[in-house]
């Protein structure tokens, strides 16, 4: 199998092209294996497994599988990752604009290159977030929306804003970043009964209006670098909160992200680098 190392700003993926293939094949193939493929003693190391797919109705579609096998809706970070991918291997065809179907519905991203005709930069149009508690899902806040919502987990109690963008995330504000035990308190908001499927949580310091800190634990996956999802979540629950406007430099462990949420059309816009690590094969 042959596959391209790739991440953004930390967040890494194994990139396969599956352009000509039978897609649920690959794809039950790439679920059965991605632990192996993720492990970073014994494959070839990664947060998850991306296939490139022949679409339904467009020319391209993504899939992703997280470390433990299960497979997720989106990755903000990974679909600029897929983009580049498509673009410097000659798939995209010169285009700059590019339809991708994902799990999370059909996104719009947009190729940015600065340097040697290669894709440097990606601007997702990640879509409108979505509010109502019973399709993030969790069964925090009312009807409307779960905005600063108290939940005990362990010995604290923590307030969360619950988001979906495409795939669940709860946000907490917290004092510093630096000093939270995210790795203990991360895989028990996962798991919490709150969230029927799961949940990916952000842990943001706010530093002002339009700068954050942040760091996640993402659902099947851990503590990462980076979650381009994540971002846009937090950007979403910090305006919703009242801690910032709606453009944002988010500051996540593997680098930075422009986070937008669009006051014209609902919709939120991410944009960061894609960068390329190495191509190789494996048995």
């Amino acid at each position: 199998m042959r596959f391209s190392k790739m991440h953004g700003i930390g967040n890494d993926f194994i990139i396969v092209n599956c352009l000509g293939m039978d897609g649920d094949t690959v794809a039950a193939q790439a679920q059965e294996r991605a632990a192996f493929l993720c492990d970073r003693k014994f494959g070839i190391g990664a947060d998850g497994v991306i296939l490139a797919l022949p679409g339904e109705t467009h020319r391209f579609r993504m899939r992703m599988f997280n470390p433990d096998g299960s497979e997720a809706e989106m990755c903000g970070n990974g679909i600029r990752c897929f983009a580049k991918y498509l673009a410097d291997h000659g798939h995209a065809h010169g285009q700059t604009d590019l339809p991708v179907e994902t799990g999370a519905g059909l996104l719009h991203v947009q190729l940015i290159s600065e340097s040697c005709g290669k894709v440097d930069q990606v601007r997702v149009d990640m879509g409108e977030p979505v509010l109502k508690p019973e399709l993030v899902p969790t069964t925090l806040g009312n009807g409307d929306q779960a905005v600063n919502v108290p939940l005990q987990i362990g010995e604290r109690s923590l307030n969360f804003t619950a988001v979906s963008m495409g795939n669940p995330h709860a946000v907490t504000f917290v004092d510093s970043v630096a000093d939270f035990p995210v790795s203990e308190i991360g895989p028990q908001v996962e798991r919490n009964a709150a969230f029927p499927k799961r949940t990916n949580t952000e842990f943001i310091e706010v530093v002002s209006p339009n700068e954050i800190n942040f760091r996640v634990w993402e659902r099947g996956a851990a503590e990462t670098l980076a979650c381009g999802t994540g971002a846009c979540a937090a950007v979403v629950a910090s305006v919703l909160n009242g801690h910032t406007g709606r453009e944002v430099l988010v500051h996540l462990p593997g680098g930075d992200l422009r986070i937008e949420w669009s006051e014209q059309d609902n919709h939120v816009y991410m944009t960061g680098p894609a960068m390329d690590v190495f191509e190789g094969e494996i048995q």
